[in-house]
């Protein structure tokens, strides 16, 4: 029966007895519906019989149930007198103890404290509540089980504030559902020991930009191999047997990419999610040279199996000796025809040379016949401090897992990016508070990343007019106003934080004056912060770093984004935080240029040492022209970089 149906009867029932019934109102009876209630409730009271049996529900006299009881207008005549201790009194029921030697006293002819009505109160009341509950039992019967599980998704996770940590990071934040970034990260994670990983969603504004299922089930599969390929497990121990003997045995379980640290932070941020991916797109391990830094500045990115490289690691001592001339170097391997013919040996190692003065033998690993004789090959040792995925998009044996993996070919380095480099905890630390402290509440934040190539010392005014002509001419910032001290804002007033990164403080110093001594002409409030000024770059010092790090991961952070040409402290920014920003050109003879910069085709890296050589036919060719989503840089005329065709169709 419908919900409604009981209401209707309900309320038939409370006229007939209203108009049958003479009520009379007694205020020394005023409590007795109380009473009643108390009564009729207590499950530690139940209704007993005259011959002491517990009725089989409070409701129903003579142990009926309360399905049998008759309506209160037959006068309550199936109601019996019932035992009561002589010390309790008729109108102090309220103070029923819990004790089954207790009874009560009903009398039928009393009417019940000559007022049924109230009577028949708790009993619409009864009826009422069963209604409700009928009514909330269909409505939730109706709900797909799939609106469930939406509303449940929708509640925000805190992770648990952990106490005394020693780096000074506030642990206890609101992580959006997101925190696995749509699938790309892996839960098997313990989460205080690398913060970021989780929390870093909630400094960023939503993108757009979705991992395909493809990536996101090839990353679950490589976390597997690495977990059975990763150092110390018994796949390892045998193939490291391979390089220790110096003798190819035949093929191996598991294969490796060893990257070798090598540059600034900047490109081996570049060069190592490059290695990553080549990794993936041929099957292999990668592991990690940590060289004086990497362990302090990133977690781990795979669950339970370290990628660094250990310590005991047979040709460690031998990194820093390798380069073009290295016997072990392919491209020297290839100018010395000794691998050439189909019959040649497949050593247990090879050295890539792949750093940006490399020839154009050591550019043959760009060809599908190299990479069919170097898949046989179970130690790969990278040396690179490039970008060098666009041309692994010129591959033909790579080209149709990377259209899988990469449905959008602008979004490469924002994923591998996005999976592969969290901050330290201590580097989050100095992120966080940064952020909060400086960043946190204006209501829209602009990056600007300066890197000056110019020799002497700055700042250089040429840069400084050039910084101020880009931002004002595209309305990153506002225009001031040097006749007037003082501007009413119209309405509430915009606040912009300006982010500005570089070596020197000039630059910072001379923005920061400029907008303290005038107004804007628009009333916005603008702020200008620089979180250090290192003079020179300083790549082997721990802090120097970290604060480097800090600064990439803060413009990153950012709603626009300003960067220098050339600079790939400003590429990692805008492809961690999914930005395509405003490249300010590179000044020639200390001169403006004009324009002074120019908004970015994709969000993508440049690769600034490409090959320029077509395999298959043996000559030189213009790679920037092979296929549409590969094109030369806005900044560097003969790099190349991905893009996405469809966005500019």
């Amino acid at each position: 029966m419908a919900a409604g149906s009981y209401d209707a009867m309900i309320l038939l029932f409370v006229m007939k007895v209203i108009l049958s019934e003479e009520i009379e109102v007694r205020s020394s009876q005023s409590n007795t519906a109380t009473r009643l209630i108390k009564l009729l409730f207590c499950r530690n009271t139940p209704a007993i019989d005259p011959n002491g049996r517990r009725s089989g529900y409070p409701f129903g006299p003579n142990g009926t149930s309360a399905g049998s009881w008759q309506y209160p207008d037959e006068r309550f005549a199936n109601m019996k007198r019932v035992k009561k201790t002589p010390d309790d009194d008729d109108d102090d029921l309220a103070s029923l103890p819990d004790s089954d030697t207790h009874t009560v006293l009903v009398d039928p002819d009393r009417k019940l404290g000559s007022n049924p009505m109230r009577l028949m109160g708790i009993i619409v009341v009864c009826l009422m509540v069963v209604s409700v509950l009928f009514s909330v039992s269909v409505v939730l019967s109706d709900l797909p089980s799939d609106s469930i599980w939406e509303l449940s998704e929708k509640r925000v996770l805190e992770v648990e504030p952990r106490q005394g940590s020693e780096d000074g990071v506030s642990q206890s934040t609101e992580v959006p559902k997101d925190k696995l970034l749509g699938g790309l990260l892996s839960a098997g994670f313990d989460e205080g020991s690398c913060l970021s990983r989780y929390q870093s969603v909630k400094y960023r504004k939503e993108v757009s930009h979705k991992p395909s299922s493809y990536l996101i089930s090839r990353l679950r599969r490589y976390e597997a191999l690495h977990k059975q390929c990763g150092p110390y497990t018994e796949s390892y121990n045998k193939t490291l047997e391979q390089l220790k003997s110096g003798h190819y045995t035949g093929p191996s379980e598991c294969n490796y990419v060893v990257w070798v640290s090598f540059s600034g932070l900047g490109n081996r941020i570049l060069s190592l999610a490059s290695s990553f991916l080549y990794a993936l797109l041929t099957n292999r391990v990668l592991l990690v040279d940590p060289g004086v830094d990497v362990a302090d500045l990133l977690c781990e990115p795979f669950p339970e199996v370290s990628w660094f490289l250990p310590p005991d690691f047979p040709l460690k001592n031998q990194f820093n000796q390798f380069n073009q001339e290295s016997p072990e170097c392919y491209g020297k391997m290839l100018k010395n025809i000794t691998i050439t013919n189909s019959n040649r040996l497949t050593p247990p190692s090879v050295y890539l040379h792949l750093v940006h003065d490399y020839n154009d033998h050591d550019k043959l690993f760009f060809c599908d016949e190299e990479q069919t004789f170097l898949q046989k090959v179970p130690w790969l040792i990278v040396k690179t401090d490039n970008y060098f995925i666009p041309s692994l998009f010129l591959i033909p044996s790579f080209e149709q897992e990377l259209s899988k993996l990469f449905p959008k070919k602008d979004t490469v380095f924002h994923f591998m990016g996005r999976y592969l480099f969290h901050p330290t905890n201590q580097v989050w630390g100095l992120i966080t508070r940064y952020y909060e402290s400086y960043l946190a509440k204006a209501d829209e934040r602009i990056g600007i990343q300066i890197r000056v190539f110019d020799t002497g010392t700055g700042p250089f005014q040429h840069v400084l007019d050039q910084i101020l002509a880009c931002t004002v001419k595209e309305n990153l910032l506002p225009e001031i106003n040097r006749e007037q001290h003082i501007i009413g804002p119209s309405g509430t007033q915009k606040s912009k934080a300006v982010l500005m990164t570089s070596l020197s403080s000039g630059y910072f110093e001379k923005v920061r004056e400029m907008y303290w001594e005038y107004p804007t002409v628009t009333g916005e409030v603008v702020g200008i912060y620089q979180p250090s000024h290192e003079e020179y770059q300083q790549t082997e010092k721990q802090m120097h770093n970290r604060k480097a790090w800090t600064e990439m991961y803060l413009l990153s952070l950012t709603d626009v984004l300003v960067t220098s040409s050339w600079s790939t402290f400003g590429y990692v920014a805008q492809g961690l935080g999914g930005l395509k920003p405003w490249i300010l050109y590179k000044p020639e003879n200390r001169t403006t240029p004009n324009p002074p910069c120019r908004r970015a085709m994709s969000m993508e890296p440049c690769f600034h040492a490409p090959p320029f050589y077509d395999c298959k036919a043996k000559i030189g060719v213009d790679t920037g022209a092979l296929v549409p989503h590969v094109r030369h840089c806005e900044d560097m005329s003969w790099g190349l970089k991905l893009v996405d065709h469809h966005d500019e169709l």
